[in-house]
């Protein structure tokens, strides 16, 4: 019975062309590198080890690629390198880098913030509390964001004739209670 299923397999693989085996095959492969794959930690974020220097560092919020680039460039860190690869100083170096972020303003995220007037660049979750705070201060002052936010409308002059609906309430015809 093992020698028919094995026959019949080895006539199916003789009828596929050639691309097609190869491509199961690295996909096997790929599959079986995806087991070992481990995770390194870096400001709080768990960045595949297989993604490149450049491309992992966009992982952790607050962190573009023009970011990234910065910080390959200034730590002279190839980007290519596999973040798997990094060394623990490299990895702490990195960190001292975002924590104090030596880069021009307009890459940073906080230009001329409204409480301080300083410009800064947030990381993690102190840029979702920033964006809530600043959300709640448009609230209270009223203005047109600030009504927009609280309604669950668009903000930036989307249509809103088939979209936005109010999500979970029906808006076709009542039915009449019998």
């Amino acid at each position: 019975m093992a020698e028919k299923k094995q026959d019949n397999k080895e006539k199916q693989d003789k009828k596929k062309p050639e691309s097609v085996l190869a491509k199961a095959e690295k996909k096997a492969a790929y599959q079986q590198e995806d087991k070992g794959e481990f995770l390194i930690r870096i400001l709080g974020y768990d960045i595949p080890g297989s993604k490149n220097l450049i491309t992992g560092l966009t992982r952790i919020k607050g962190i573009s690629w023009s970011i990234s680039n910065a910080a390959c460039i200034k730590l002279n860190m190839p980007k290519s390198k596999k973040i798997s690869d990094l060394s623990k100083p490299e990895i702490q170096e990195i960190e001292k880098f975002f924590h104090n972020l030596n880069v021009a303003d307009f890459l940073k995220n906080r230009r001329s913030d409204v409480e301080t007037g300083e410009t800064k660049h947030y990381l993690g979750s102190d840029l979702d509390i920033k964006k809530e705070f600043d959300i709640k201060r448009l609230r209270e002052i009223k203005s047109y964001r600030g009504l927009r936010h609280a309604l669950k409308l668009p903000v930036r002059g989307q249509r809103t004739r088939s979209h936005f609906r109010k999500k979970g309430v029906a808006m076709g015809v009542k039915r009449t209670k019998k």
